[in-house]
C-alpha cells in the first residue's frame, strides 16, 4: 500500500520509485494499491479506481 509514494519526491527519484514498484510486480507477481493525484502515474497502472468526494466515480 503506497500513499502518494512520488509526492514529494524530485522527477528522478519518482521515476526511480516507480520503477522499482513496476519490477517488482513483473518479477515478483507482487500487487501494489496506491494512491495517487498524479494522472500520469495512474496511467502506468493496470487498474485504476477513480473515486470524488467519497464515492467511487470510475473503475477501469
Amino acid at each position: 500500500l503506497a500513499d502518494e509514494p512520488t509526492g514529494n519526491l524530485d522527477t528522478q527519484s519518482g521515476e526511480e520509485i516507480m520503477q522499482i514498484f513496476q519490477n517488482l510486480h513483473k518479477e515478483k507477481g507482487i500487487t501494489l494499491i496506491m494512491i495517487t493525484h498524479d494522472p500520469e502515474i495512474g496511467e502506468q497502472a493496470e487498474r485504476t479506481i477513480w473515486i470524488r468526494d467519497g464515492l467511487v466515480q470510475e473503475n477501469s
